[in-house]
């Protein structure tokens, strides 16, 4: 099944994008069950892509789970007009992860059999 999770929440301060991306990452966990997953990051969601994030410890690591979901064959966009409101650059942005945009974003709601919106 292919699965488009959507973030828009920030890497801390709730814990919406972590929880998605927990979900995503459970979804890629068995390559028998045949998921697919693609993570669109939208508002203040662009941030979780930022690369070098340091957390207290103890505490989860938004930029880890990312690793995880692309070493795992997920798919992960960043909204292009999000990363430029908030001053994150191509450069900055976390190993598996890219620019994005809406044109894409719909091309892969389309795709998806689920869209999974936190």
């Amino acid at each position: 099944m292919k699965h488009l999770v959507v973030l828009n929440d920030p890497p801390y301060g709730t814990e919406r994008s972590y929880n998605g991306l927990r979900l995503a990452r459970e979804l890629l966990k068995d390559p028998a069950r045949g998921n697919a997953v693609r993570v669109f990051l939208v508002g203040d969601a662009a941030a979780c892509a930022k690369s070098g994030q340091k957390v207290p410890q103890g505490y989860y690591h938004i930029e880890s789970f990312l690793k995880m979901i692309a070493h795992a064959g997920g798919e992960i966009g960043v909204c292009a007009t999000c990363m430029d409101a908030r001053g994150i650059t191509d450069a900055e942005l976390s190993p598996g992860t890219r620019r994005s945009a809406l044109a894409e974003w719909a091309e892969w709601t389309v795709w998806a059999d689920k869209v999974i919106v936190f």
